[in-house]
């Protein structure tokens, strides 16, 4: 066993939104905490649309003036168009409260990102760029510390009582235990790219995250508006779809899938692509434990959903904030134990199961959110506030049973054969 040549109270690996979230918090408790970035620089990402209920963690964090203070577009609602280019009613998220939090950004990840790890590094958090970490290193069952490589090529090993993984999609800890669990139904792919110039809605609207299907109903786009006359442009499929018999690269791909989305493509008439067109798996999993003997996952690390409505950002904080409070007690009894570090795992996943069986509603090709209102009017409020994000601060328990139920009913072989 190497010698560990530097020791810490918590180390985080990984600086997006979770990693920054847990170790903000953490350090200001009073802990000696060190984060590891694997990018010297700021990086572009996707999950640049924002749920609303970010807000209270953003306001945890001591950083919404900063927010506030960008460019960043408001958002206001999110609007879905079906397979025939027809819209619907705009969700905005103020219609059912008029807090400040029923409003959010959209957001160049690279700057958000920053904002959080600037603020960490104000709290107190030791923040290392350009480090990854090669392996968390246990005795027996307990995490230890991880084995680091920098720049330089140069190799240590540093020590913690807690060892937070928040590699995202990597899932570093996950994968070395070989505890994570795919979904089998949503194995998607996602290509995508900026575009300046493309043309936008008018007033609160302009703002808006819209979410478009192509009109043979096997994907899925987003379109986001960022500052600068930036928008944020992606196609969602499953790998079937969108992989595999498909001849060409994805630029190729995008454009005949877009080609399928004429509501989508009236906007990119005069629109200019600005990046080279990108890509990255979007299979859905989870880790089927969120902690053990002195170590946690949060945010991507854990889990991951589908994209469709913008949850991953949100995920990423609110994860954190448990871990973080979790960890903080953890080590004020001087035990941190996989019962203490994970006794926010049923709260986490009741989050994010409800966000889940909402997936599975949109995929449904024989379900309809529209047919779903129009039988269940008083269940609007319940799917704007899941839209909100607000999955842990109300029950949604009967709206989950009614979409269950409507699933059902349209799945039926009478719906099937009408």
């Amino acid at each position: 066993m190497a010698a560990i040549e530097e020791q810490y109270d918590v180390i985080v690996v990984g600086g997006g939104p979770a990693g920054a979230t847990v170790a903000t918090l953490v350090a200001e408790a009073g802990h000696n905490v060190l984060l590891l970035e694997r990018s010297a620089e700021p990086q572009f990402k996707v999950g640049e649309s924002l749920m609303p209920a970010t807000y209270w963690s953003l306001k945890r964090l001591g950083v919404l003036e900063r927010v506030r203070a960008t460019a960043f577009p408001k958002k206001w609602s999110v609007q879905f168009f079906n397979h025939e280019g027809v819209g619907s009613r705009p969700f905005y998220f103020h219609e059912f409260s008029d807090e400040e939090s029923s409003q959010t950004w959209q957001v160049l990840r690279s700057e958000f990102d920053e904002i959080l790890l600037d603020n960490a590094v104000e709290k107190g958090v030791a923040v290392q760029r350009g480090v990854s970490v090669r392996r968390v290193l246990f005795d027996g069952e307990r995490a230890r510390g991880a084995r680091l490589r920098r720049q330089d090529g140069s190799q240590l090993e540093v020590g913690a009582r807690v060892v937070v993984d928040a590699t995202g999609q990597s899932a570093l800890l996950a994968r070395q235990l070989g505890i994570r669990d795919f979904e089998p139904n949503l194995r998607n792919v996602s290509y995508y790219t900026h575009y300046e110039g493309a043309r936008l809605d008018d007033g609160i609207d302009a703002g808006a995250t819209l979410i478009l299907r192509t009109a043979d109903r096997q994907a899925w786009f987003w379109f986001i508006p960022l500052p600068d006359e930036r928008a944020s442009v992606g196609v969602v499929g499953p790998v079937e779809s969108l992989v595999e018999g498909r001849v060409g690269n994805p630029q190729t791909v995008f454009a005949e899938e877009l080609a399928k989305c004429p509501r989508l493509e009236e906007r990119l008439v005069d629109a200019r692509q600005l990046t080279p067109m990108k890509a990255i798996r979007d299979f859905s999993y989870y880790a089927r434990q969120v902690a053990g003997e002195g170590w946690v996952l949060v945010g991507d690390a854990f889990g991951f959903i589908d994209p469709i409505y913008s949850s991953g950002v949100f995920l990423a904080l609110k994860s954190g904030e448990m871990a973080a409070d979790a960890i903080v007690e953890a080590l004020a009894a001087d035990a941190p134990t996989a019962a203490n570090l994970g006794s926010f795992e049923d709260e986490l996943r009741r989050g994010t199961e409800a966000l889940r069986q909402l997936v599975y509603a949109y995929y449904d090709h024989d379900f309809s959110f529209a047919r779903f209102l129009e039988r269940h009017p008083e269940y609007r409020r319940h799917l704007i506030e899941m839209l909100v994000g607000n999955v842990y601060r109300m029950s949604f328990d009967g709206f989950i049973e009614a979409l269950a139920g409507e699933r059902r009913r349209s799945s039926s072989p009478a719906r099937v054969s009408s």
